[in-house]
């Protein structure tokens, strides 16, 4: 395995710091702690240099809230300047990981996507007699940081780009603690409950790092199990096979590599079926030979829709703010055959 010893400097570089700061800002210009970031940007940047070179930087709080669509998530949300922190060094190991993480590993990766991952499993599903879906019990707040941690130092042996990843993974240990319970691997003792775990939904770095806590999954998946139609899109799997046994075995055989990981494998939401009935898949319902997205999303679509109806009725939010939105849903809903849904709902609801 390649290893990569001399990182931090271009961690820190003024350079990878702006393009870092013009990522974080992205989507967000209208934000105050933005606009103050951006007000004294060379002195705000020169500051997060300075600190990132003597190890004198440490995170800031957490900002956390719930959002109930379309299951209650704990979101926590980093200080702006942490951001471009974050940004900063997933420029520079990002592209490390990405050349180990397999083809059908669809969750933020670039080229990739919930549209492609749909196409994939569309594809799959056309070849095959079963399917086996699983799910992951509580990732994020399960994922255990010192498992991670080791992990992410196979490739990373610069110790400074490892202190940096500890000040992170330390900012964000127990943000999740009120998420998570707690299970007993074989093998426990008292001080299990006292390891460090969870990552907190909302940081970019909890996003890659969930990316390298599975790819341990899905090249066991692969290399070891053989299984040649797999698709994964975050904690969200897919395997398929001709023989229903075969999956059976699978899923006994991915529970116990699991545990190894400390993640545990609902025992009761995966499960194999026949690829004719379809699959619930990123808010679609695949079949062979078609697609329909599933019907909580076009109630929420609808409930979203008439909320922003009696936004702008109020003088809250304006016309082309909606029609942002509105265009927004109807791209993702024509990746399925919905054409007339989407002329119902929007008749539905008039402004």
């Amino acid at each position: 395995m390649k290893t990569y010893p001399d990182l931090y400097p271009q961690i820190h570089a003024f350079e990878n710091l702006l393009a870092a700061f013009y990522k974080a800002r992205k989507g967000k210009r209208g934000k105050p702690s933005v606009a103050r970031f951006e007000y004294n940007l060379e002195r705000e940047i020169l500051q997060l240099e300075r600190e990132l070179q003597d190890k004198t930087y440490r995170p800031g709080p957490y900002r956390s809230f719930y959002i109930y669509d379309p299951k209650k998530r704990k979101i926590s949300a980093a200080p702006f300047r942490d951001r471009v922190v974050h940004h900063a060094l997933c420029n520079i190991i990002h592209p490390i990981f990405e050349r180990r993480f397999i083809f059908d590993s669809y969750a933020n990766r670039p080229g990739k996507g919930t549209h492609k991952a749909m196409d994939r499993c569309t594809q799959f599903l056309r070849a095959n007699g079963y399917v086996l879906k699983c799910d992951i019990v509580q990732f994020f707040p399960s994922v255990d940081l010192l498992i991670l941690r080791a992990i992410l130092a196979r490739p990373l042996r610069d110790p400074d780009a490892l202190w940096l990843i500890d000040r992170i993974l330390e900012s964000g240990r127990g943000v999740l603690d009120s998420e998570y319970t707690m299970h007993w691997f074989p093998g426990d003792d008292l001080f299990a409950a006292a390891r460090p775990r969870g990552l907190p939904i909302g940081n970019l770095t909890s996003q890659l790092w969930a990316n390298v806590y599975l790819n341990q999954l899905d090249q066991f998946v692969k290399r070891e199990l053989k299984c040649r139609h797999y698709l994964r899109y975050v904690d969200d799997f897919l395997l398929f096979h001709d023989d229903k046994r075969q999956l059976h075995a699978w899923k006994q055989d991915i529970a116990h590599f699991l545990e190894g990981l400390r993640l545990l494998l609902h025992p009761a939401k995966s499960v194999a079926f026949p690829a004719r009935v379809g699959v619930d898949y990123l808010g679609f319902r695949h079949f062979v030979t078609h697609r329909r997205i599933r019907r909580e999303n076009a109630r929420r679509f609808v409930k979203r829709l008439r909320r922003q109806r009696d936004a702008y009725r109020a003088g809250l939010i304006s016309l082309e703010d909606v029609g942002i939105s509105l265009r927004s849903w109807i791209a993702h809903a024509s990746h399925g055959d919905t054409y007339h849904l989407r002329a119902k709902l929007l008749n539905s609801v008039t402004f």
